[in-house]
């Protein structure tokens, strides 16, 4: 019977980091699509996805403690499945992003983040327009926020 425990024990400490980490990865997936599609519709607004988007998105996404249990290779693939989305058809594929970014418009704390994360994508190649400003404007209507808050 001590065999079976030591082995049991043995299992149990060796999949804990694991199973907690998968946890997390479940519990926060969501956020995650909806951060990177957030993301996406800001960085193709202005008809060119530029490599400072995607590292400001990268930054923020390593620095949370919610989020930097995802692989940064799948946060790009989903990265590029929302913009290839818009590439082939734009309004199509912003309403994919927009309603994954919906699920978050009863949940404003959640809301502001996604928000705020898409603000500096659309600032990090140094020129924040006017076309990635409206579509953080639409990014707030889906999430019942006021653009003015973000200066919008």
């Amino acid at each position: 019977m001590s065999g079976t425990l030591n082995t049991f024990q043995g299992w149990l400490s060796r999949t804990k980091g694991t199973l907690s980490e998968n946890v997390r990865k479940f519990k926060n997936k969501d956020l995650l699509e909806a951060i990177v599609a957030g993301c996406a519709v800001v960085s193709v607004a202005d008809g060119t996805i530029d490599a400072s988007e995607k590292q400001k998105m990268a930054g923020y996404l390593g620095r949370s403690e919610e989020l930097k249990v995802f692989n940064m290779s799948e946060v790009i693939e989903r990265f590029n499945h929302y913009a290839g989305n818009m590439d082939f058809d734009v309004m199509v594929g912003k309403q994919e992003a927009l309603r994954v970014i919906a699920k978050f418009k009863s949940k404003p704390e959640v809301g502001r983040i996604i928000v705020g994360v898409c603000c500096a994508v659309g600032a990090a190649d140094g020129s924040f327009d006017d076309l990635e400003k409206q579509s953080v404007r639409e990014i707030c209507g889906v999430l019942h926020i006021a653009p003015g808050d973000f200066g919008l």
